[in-house]
């Protein structure tokens, strides 16, 4: 089993950064993948964002050129880091972690853009 820690999100202005963050323990060593999903209210759930710990990573483009993704293999932990934030960005922002097996999923953390 993996477990999944996320924290970071809140309130933020239009054209403001926030920084998620997502720890994993548990069976770590199998896993292959970490990255983000979101969901807006009455919408679905959307991948944002990819990474493996090669470090090959993959952005959604409607996130390109604002978010980064990145990890630390030492601390099992994937970071979401987010610029030039709007209202549309708006969402529960949701860690994922994927081994051979199965896909775990973070308890989802609220991030809130005010105009």
């Amino acid at each position: 089993q993996v477990q999944l820690v996320e924290s970071g999100g809140g309130l933020v202005q239009a054209g403001g950064s926030v920084r998620l963050s997502c720890a994993a323990s548990g069976s770590v060593q199998g896993i292959a993948a970490m990255g983000w999903y979101r969901q807006a209210p009455g919408k679905e759930r959307k991948l944002v964002a990819t990474t493996t710990w090669g470090g090959a990573s993959n952005l959604a483009d409607f996130v390109s050129g604002r978010f980064t993704i990145s990890g630390d293999n030492a601390k099992n932990t994937v970071y979401l880091q987010m610029n030039g934030l709007n209202p549309e960005d708006t969402a529960i922002y949701y860690c994922y972690a994927r081994n051979l097996f199965k896909l775990y999923w973070g308890q989802g953390t609220q991030v809130t853009v005010s105009s």
